[in-house]
């Protein structure tokens, strides 16, 4: 790019910077001194706009960059994501939406604990949380330093470890000041610049076709350099046993992954009723189902007008296509269209992460600050007065309503703290795996939150003999495996593309360890139950269930 080209890439990221700033500026002054405030928003916003901010925190730089550049590289495999990625939401819509929102309050394990005992199930949620957190997060910020390396310096990796650092120091600012009033209102910004971007992106590509499919298919398999195999599968998934098992795993985690995910479980708290929260995921289904069938034009698109080795030529994994394709349809590198096309999309897919880093850190700093820290707390006040490990008071105490405010004014600076904590953890990864697909690493963090988080949830909520020490066996029985296997996996080592391909301890031969991990969550949780003597309180799960169906009690 030119010298003015790259001015005007920087206006306009500033641009976006400088709104998402001052939304978190306008967000802050309202009052965020209180848990309720500063995870949930109030409780104030419609369905719409919930629906609008699920979207915006869903669509991130997986879909946009991650995703288009797969179908670019391998046509027909890499479409997986874009139908993994949208039908996991009917899930959400039929089994979580409404029961989560009856149950819980800011976190999953606030609808745990309404039937199991508290304090080790909070630990053990809190912590598989954090660790999905973070690895949603490296794909953001892989994403970042990718594009602005892009824009700015090639594949300088000065330019993409300070555009790691600057995003991780944004997300923090974004957190610690707006709290989840800001963090929602810039998802909804960001959703509606991400729809229109890439409407406009999929009709300049149709329009080339003269709005024929088959044309685009057709000039896809021809650009690919695969012909008509790329229109088929097996070029990402080949024909081995372990692609084909790798193929499998990874479908199974993209649909089962989106119930477990703390960022998005936590957008359904920032409704007031239940039916709201159910109302949200028809909205968001609406625009995510919209926007995966244009990701399938774009990846075709690029492959058909630019080719893959070309977008294979300017990285690797695929990162940059639909910036890439973006600059051709303007008019091609040199151009003033080019160049402003170019930009606007490169602004657009820079607001997308910078969106998603600020829900996702929201949910952990949530589950550090309420999940793990209060239950301390709560431990420690408990020979002094304080409240007992179910939430009541403990024996012979008290909590005066003024404990109560200090404890919640505690807390939200504990998330503020947290934030700051989680910021630094993914910047550090987000450098070491800088040459990956962003869309591949979101699907290791959906296996991880289906093979911790989903399995727990199901269990509390549908069967009636579970028991806090099946919660357990079933959160690190599938946690543990799936962080071992992405370890031993190619992923981390053994393989040229790997974060470290110097050394290889790939003794796991699947890159997603989904087809694996998830069952043992599934079974750790039901070994656990069928072997603990104490039993399920039979009383308890009644009572979940009626608040799960009615709203009675609920927050």
């Amino acid at each position: 790019m030119t010298g003015g080209e790259r001015t005007l890439v920087v206006v306009l990221f500033s641009v976006v910077v400088a709104i998402t700033l001052a939304i978190t500026t306008w967000a802050g002054r309202r009052r965020q001194g209180t848990p309720e405030e500063f995870y949930a928003g109030g409780r104030l916003f419609s369905p719409a706009e919930n629906g609008f901010a699920i979207a915006g925190d869903y669509m991130s730089a997986a879909s946009f960059l991650g995703v288009a550049g797969l179908i670019a590289l391998h046509g027909y495999d890499g479409m997986v994501y874009s139908v993994g990625f949208l039908v996991a939401w009917l899930l959400v819509l039929l089994l979580a939406a409404e029961l989560v929102r009856n149950c819980g309050r800011f976190t999953l394990a606030d609808v745990l604990v309404t039937r199991l005992r508290e304090r080790p199930v909070r630990v053990a949620t809190g912590t598989s949380s954090v660790v999905v957190s973070v690895l949603y997060l490296v794909a953001q910020m892989v994403g970042a330093g990718t594009l602005v390396a892009l824009l700015l310096g090639g594949s300088s990796g000065e330019v993409r470890t300070w555009t790691v650092v600057g995003v991780g120091a944004l997300m923090v600012v974004y957190v610690s000041c707006g709290g989840m009033r800001a963090t929602t209102w810039i998802q909804i910004v960001k959703a509606c610049l991400l729809m229109a971007g890439a409407l406009g992106l999929t009709v300049l590509v149709l329009l080339r076709f003269d709005g024929d499919p088959a044309a685009l298919l057709s000039g896809a398999a021809e650009g690919s350099g695969h012909a008509e195999d790329f229109l088929g599968p097996g070029l990402l998934f080949g024909e081995s046993v372990a692609s084909r098992l790798d193929f499998i795993s990874l479908g199974i985690a993209l649909v089962l992954g989106t119930a477990g995910l703390p960022h998005i479980l936590a957008r359904f708290y920032t409704v007031p009723t239940a039916r709201a929260a159910r109302r949200s995921v028809v909205w968001a289904i609406g625009l995510i189902g919209s926007f995966y069938l244009m990701t399938i034009v774009l990846g075709f698109g690029a492959a058909a007008l630019l080719g893959s080795e070309t977008v294979r030529a300017d990285n690797a994994a695929g990162n940059t296509a639909v910036p890439l394709l973006a600059q051709h349809l303007g008019g091609g590198a040199g151009t003033t269209g080019g160049a402003a096309l170019f930009a606007v999309v490169a602004a657009v897919a820079f607001a997308t992460i910078l969106a998603v880093v600020a829900g996702i850190t929201l949910a952990s700093s949530a589950a550090i600050a309420h999940d793990l820290y209060a239950s301390f707390s709560r431990r420690r006040r408990r020979g002094t007065g304080g409240r007992g490990h179910d939430g009541g008071l403990a024996a012979g105490g008290f909590e005066s309503d003024a404990e109560g405010v200090r404890g919640s004014g505690r807390e939200v600076a504990v998330a503020r703290i947290a934030a700051v904590g989680i910021g630094a953890v993914a910047i550090g990864l987000g450098l070491l795996a800088q040459n990956l697909n962003v869309a591949f690493l979101v699907g290791l963090a959906f296996a991880v939150a289906a093979s911790a988080n989903l399995p727990v949830l199901l269990y509390t909520l549908f069967w009636r003999r579970f028991t806090t020490r099946g919660a357990l066996w079933s959160v690190y029985g599938g946690l543990l495996p799936a962080v071992a296997l992405v370890v031993l996996s190619p992923v981390v080592s053994g393989d040229a593309a790997a974060i470290f391909p110097g050394v290889d301890f790939a003794l796991f031969p699947l890159q997603n360890p989904g087809i694996v991990s998830i069952p043992l969550g599934f079974l750790a949780g039901w070994l656990g139950t069928v072997t603990d003597r104490a039993g399920a309180d039979v009383h308890r799960h009644a009572e979940t269930e009626v608040r799960s169906l009615t709203g009675a009690g609920a927050a």
